[in-house]
C-alpha cells in the first residue's frame, strides 16, 4: 500500500509538471527575446531623449532591436548581444522577426563592463538587403553612425543609425567593426522550420502570432 501511494504521488507530480514543461518548450529563448524586444521598443519610444527616433521611425526601411548588449573588458574587450530584425512594408505594416546575434572584439588595456539596450534604425534599402546575408560587418558592408538625439538633430547619410540606452539614459555608441550574424537555430525554433531571413522578410513564408504585439507596436509608433 505504501509503495502504491508513493507511485501515485510521483505520477501526480509528473502530470502536474507536464504543462510547465510544454510551456518551457514553447517559450524558449527566441520567444523571450521577442518579449524583451517589445519592452525595449517601449522604453525607447517613451524616452524624451529619443524624439528624433520617434519622429523618423516611419522613414526607416527596417529596425533591429537588441534588448541586451553586454560589453565586458579585461585587457581583451568585447560585446555580445542577440536581436530581432523587422522590415517595414508599404502601408506601414511590419514583417515577422528574423533572429540575429551581434558581437565585436577589441584589444587594449581596459577594465569594466556595461549592459545596454540598442536599436539600429536601417535607413536605406541597401542597408536592409545587406542584413539578409549570412553575416554583415558594420562600417564595412554597411555604413553606421551614432543616432542623432533631440528635436534639432540632423540625420547623417548612412545606412544604419545606432541608438543606445544604459541604465535608462542615452549613451553614445560606436558599433564600427561589429559583426551581425543570422541566428539560424533560433529562426528554426521560432517558426518550426528552416527559414532564411529573406524567406521571413520578403518571402513571407512563415508566421508566428507571438510576434504580433511587437509588430502592432511598430505600426503604431511609425505612423
Amino acid at each position: 500500500m505504501r509503495n502504491f501511494c508513493l507511485s501515485l504521488l510521483i505520477f501526480i507530480c509528473f502530470i502536474a509538471l507536464i504543462p510547465a514543461h510544454l510551456k518551457a518548450q514553447e517559450y524558449g529563448p527566441p520567444y523571450e527575446l521577442v518579449d524583451k524586444a517589445t519592452i525595449t521598443l517601449k522604453n525607447f519610444m517613451s524616452d524624451k531623449q529619443m524624439s528624433w527616433l520617434r519622429t523618423h521611425l516611419k522613414e526607416a526601411k527596417g529596425i533591429i532591436i537588441i534588448p541586451q548588449m553586454i560589453k565586458g573588458a579585461y585587457f581583451l574587450g568585447g560585446s555580445l548581444g542577440n536581436g530581432v530584425l523587422l522590415a517595414r512594408y508599404s502601408g506601414n505594416t511590419w514583417s515577422y522577426p528574423a533572429f540575429y546575434t551581434i558581437g565585436s572584439v577589441s584589444f587594449g588595456l581596459q577594465i569594466g563592463g556595461e549592459v545596454s539596450e540598442i536599436v539600429l534604425l536601417i535607413m536605406t534599402q541597401q542597408g536592409l538587403d545587406s542584413f539578409l546575408a549570412t553575416s554583415v560587418k558594420l562600417g564595412a558592408d554597411v555604413s553606421v553612425a551614432a543616432g542623432p538625439v533631440g528635436k534639432g538633430a540632423k540625420a547623417q547619410l548612412v545606412d544604419v543609425l545606432a541608438f543606445a540606452r544604459s541604465k535608462g539614459a542615452f549613451i553614445g555608441v560606436s558599433l564600427e567593426g561589429a559583426v551581425v550574424k543570422v541566428r539560424n537555430s533560433w529562426n528554426h525554433e521560432y517558426y518550426g522550420q528552416k527559414v532564411r531571413p529573406v524567406d521571413i522578410i520578403y518571402g513571407r513564408k512563415v508566421k508566428n502570432p507571438h510576434a504580433d504585439k511587437l509588430r502592432v507596436l511598430l505600426q503604431k509608433y511609425s505612423r
